[in-house]
């Protein structure tokens, strides 16, 4: 550092004497780099860079009609197939009132508590089920109800989820590949729950035995008895 108005100056290091010169150079470059370390030092930029891409996520879907699967972003509302040039909706419906339209979609169907829906084809990535359901439901992922009362319609899915404080009475036929019923303490879970495939055979599930002869003796030995087939 040195006076402003100086004419000569020693130098501190070495001692000799030098006429003193303002680094515009280096001001130069100060002025143009500090902007870049504005940006870089704002977390809020950082903020808005992470909201934006986990809003604007991809996901991989497929064709209702040819099953040709394309990976599409989060934030389209339709897409055409690459194969058989379908129209692929991808918008979420809240239902709040009567509805009886069918609807295809890759998005996520809501069921208010005040919706009711009579649609005789409901096709979804997901939904929501809180209200009267008197249609046909087909989700190609998670099914999560959250009502009281009775479920006319028929509701297929990867997954099944039935919620706490649920009271729900299925009519027709629940087909899922996985299902998370909420019991609690005091509730009572009535009904056939099958586990598996439901066209498999008695002779399908059990392993092959042969049959044990029978013995001579009227009494017969504990460890001559044959052991158990496996519960199924």
């Amino acid at each position: 550092m040195e006076y402003a108005a100086a004419k000569s100056t020693m130098c501190r290091q070495c001692g000799a004497h030098f006429a003193p010169s303002v680094p515009k150079q280096v001001v130069r470059l100060h002025a143009k780099e500090e902007p870049v370390e504005t940006l870089s030092s704002d977390p809020s930029l950082f903020r808005k860079m992470e909201g934006f891409w986990n809003k604007h996520h991809s996901s991989v879907i497929e064709c209702f009609d040819c099953k040709a699967k394309q990976e599409i972003s989060s934030a389209a509302t339709s897409t055409i197939c690459p194969k058989c040039s379908a129209h692929i909706d991808l918008r979420d419906y809240k239902i709040t009132t009567s509805f009886s339209r069918s609807i295809r979609t890759h998005g996520e169907i809501h069921l208010t508590a005040k919706g009711d829906l009579a649609s005789t084809s409901i096709r979804c990535r997901s939904a929501l089920i809180e209200g009267k359901m008197r249609g046909n439901m087909h989700c190609a992922g998670t099914a999560t109800v959250n009502y009281i009362g009775k479920i006319p319609g028929r509701l297929t899915a990867e997954h099944g989820l039935v919620e706490r404080k649920s009271d729900v009475q299925f009519f027709r036929q629940v087909r899922v590949k996985s299902i998370d019923i909420s019991v609690e303490k005091g509730g009572i879970f009535t009904g056939q729950l099958v586990i598996g495939n439901a066209g498999l055979t008695q002779a399908e599930l059990l392993p092959e035995t042969k049959p044990a002869a029978a013995p001579d003796a009227e009494v017969i030995a504990p460890e001559a008895v044959p052991h158990p087939l496996p519960a199924t």
